[in-house]
């Protein structure tokens, strides 16, 4: 069956737009956080920042399992099997739920700890230690909310996780000015107002499951399927390895850096959370590639999963670099919307100029690590990230920091070239002929 470039694309951005919309929601709940924070002075945005690749480790967790019940109920779709449909949503949610309990209990657990680990300064490790304690008891409802709502975009419905999120972050905003400023709790505050926004989005993701017919509240069937939980981990496991060395190097690298000084750590945080909305409608389409990529492997058009990976990749780059000389030109406007400080937005902003110009490649990388899970090659995905995150990032910021004492310009030219790494390796396999067509057109890992 033939299938027209014009429309793939048509339906690439009906997917992806909501799901760019509910990432760039997502962005302003952190500028929004931490822009209220910032107010509060640089030891509250600290605070805030030094556990936030912790929580991004967490995260991964959930999310991997989310990504991989999107590739298996994608490819059910594509092959018409409704009833395969139904028992993965079943088994996604049974994890969410353990995954909530397990990594809940451990965060909390360990809440008092992080701080220490991650090199914060004595003066912030209580008020972060409890930021992240506050944000960790409603580990249930953002496991829900991250899997099922990986269920719902795998049968290609993008809007409904679109609008809950849009009932959540604006739930989240009128939550922080009532318990930052109005109720005086500060950082505290911060935590209560997000904890309640993933209670409401995890209660809203699943119900809406119920109403999409992905769940039956029959708890009889709700029995864990161990042939599809072994699926599952086969795509999963790998894509949980790739966050995880994401994330862990992500911690080792922002704990080399929170050393170079409280302002700097600051500027760094603030402009790494200022550049994230530039980059999030390559998510956007990943996501949308991966769900329509695995939805053609399941239908056995290869002419189709072609297609979309052509387009998706074209598209991407070209918005990446449209947002790319937006950051550029708005460096300086854009750091001071998060701090009073001059200091911390002048070198922020520097920063912010210098990654801009990668733009384009980070976006390559995320749409190819997108083709890659659509097809079910996650193996590759995670030898890529190994080897940019440490291999490349962490080995040289470690000589950068440690050995040569050079400033915060040399630590983002590290991870500059971490990104640009991992696009060109990512790309590679797609320049053989041979070994693009066994990648697009062989059986399934």
């Amino acid at each position: 069956m033939h299938c027209s470039s014009p429309r793939l694309l048509r339906t690439l951005l009906v997917l992806s737009v909501p799901t760019i919309i509910e990432e760039v929601l997502a962005t302003l709940l952190q500028y929004v956080d931490t822009a209220m924070v910032g107010q509060l002075g640089e030891q509250a945005t600290a605070s805030v920042s030094i556990t936030t690749n912790v929580t991004w480790l967490v995260n991964s967790i959930p999310g991997a399992v989310g990504t991989a019940m999107l590739v298996l109920i994608s490819r059910a779709q594509g092959a018409g099997d409704m009833k395969q449909i139904k028992k993965l949503a079943q088994q996604a949610f049974l994890l969410s739920l353990a995954l909530g309990i397990v990594l809940g209990t451990a965060s909390v657990l360990l809440s008092s700890r992080i701080p220490v680990w991650m090199g914060a300064e004595p003066a912030i490790q209580e008020t972060a230690s409890r930021y992240f304690f506050i944000i960790s008891l409603p580990m249930i409802f953002r496991s829900t909310s991250t899997i099922m709502g990986a269920a719902l975009r795998a049968v290609q419905n993008t809007r409904t996780p679109m609008l809950i999120n849009v009932a959540a972050n604006c739930s989240n905003i009128v939550l922080n000015y009532l318990f930052i400023y109005a109720l005086g709790y500060g950082v505290a505050g911060a935590a209560i107002a997000s904890a309640v926004s993933y209670v409401l989005s995890g209660t809203l993701m699943l119900l809406s499951c119920r109403r999409n017919a992905l769940l039956c509240w029959e708890w009889r069937d709700f029995a864990p399927d161990f042939t599809l939980l072994k699926k599952c981990a086969v795509i999963g496991t790998p894509v949980l390895g790739t966050s995880m060395v994401s994330c862990l190097g992500y911690v080792v690298f922002a704990s080399l850096i929170s050393g170079m000084g409280t302002t700097v750590f600051a500027a760094h945080s603030i402009a790494v959370t200022a550049e994230t909305i530039f980059y999030v409608p390559g998510y956007g389409l990943r996501s949308a590639a991966s769900t329509l990529i695995s939805n053609a492997r399941g239908e056995g058009n290869v002419q189709k999963l072609k297609t979309v990976a052509k387009v998706s990749v074209a598209l991407t780059i070209a918005m990446m670099c449209v947002s790319g000389l937006i950051l550029f030109a708005g460096a300086s406007p854009l750091m001071r919307l998060f701090s009073p400080s001059e200091a911390v937005v002048t070198l922020g902003a520097q920063m912010l100029r210098l990654v801009a110009l990668s733009e384009p490649f980070f976006g390559l990388m995320v749409v190819l690590e997108g083709v890659f899970y659509g097809l079910g090659r996650t193996r590759y995905a995670f030898v890529v990230e190994s080897i940019g995150m440490w291999g490349v990032r962490i080995f040289f910021t470690f000589l950068v920091v440690r050995v040569w004492g050079l400033d915060l310009r040399a630590v983002w030219y590290c991870m500059i070239a971490d990104n640009v790494c991992k696009a060109v390796l990512l790309a590679l396999p797609f320049m053989s002929k041979k070994i693009r067509r066994r990648l697009l057109e062989g059986k399934n890992d």
